[in-house]
């Protein structure tokens, strides 16, 4: 996990996918935590993403550094904790015009159930695997 939240880290913008209905959705994406022993991202209760999640918890994450490529399947869990906004948002400072922690939209969505595996982009070949 901790290889994931560095990698990811590292590339600042990673791109998100969900399912609405039988449409797969992909945006960018930039927040990541480590709270309580397990990886975060952040969104709004007020954006479709969040109603999508809550649809289908299936969710995919993709970036690449210029060198290797992750493919990240996960099912992401809301965590409405105000410690975990909290400390996602202590961490995106710039984030404090959209989101407040307990603000009611603010929402922590955990990834669980997740394989991670990254891709050598000059071979194509898996160069590591994670589950957590």
């Amino acid at each position: 996990m901790d290889e994931v939240y560095e990698f990811l880290k590292k590339v600042q913008v990673y791109y998100l996918a969900t399912a609405d209905g039988d449409q797969p959705r992909v945006r960018p994406f930039g927040t990541v935590d480590i709270f309580e022993g397990k990886l975060n991202i952040q969104t709004g209760k007020s954006k479709d993403l969040f109603r999508q999640v809550l649809a289908n918890p299936l969710v995919e994450i993709s970036g690449f550094d210029g060198t290797v490529w992750l493919r990240l399947a996960a099912t992401a869990v809301p965590d409405e904790r105000i410690e975990a906004q909290e400390h996602l948002l202590a961490a995106y400072p710039q984030l404090a015009a959209m989101y407040t922690p307990g603000d009611g939209n603010s929402v922590v969505l955990t990834l669980t159930n997740a394989v991670a595996k990254f891709y050598s982009m000059e071979t194509m070949a898996e160069v590591n695997s994670v589950s957590f």
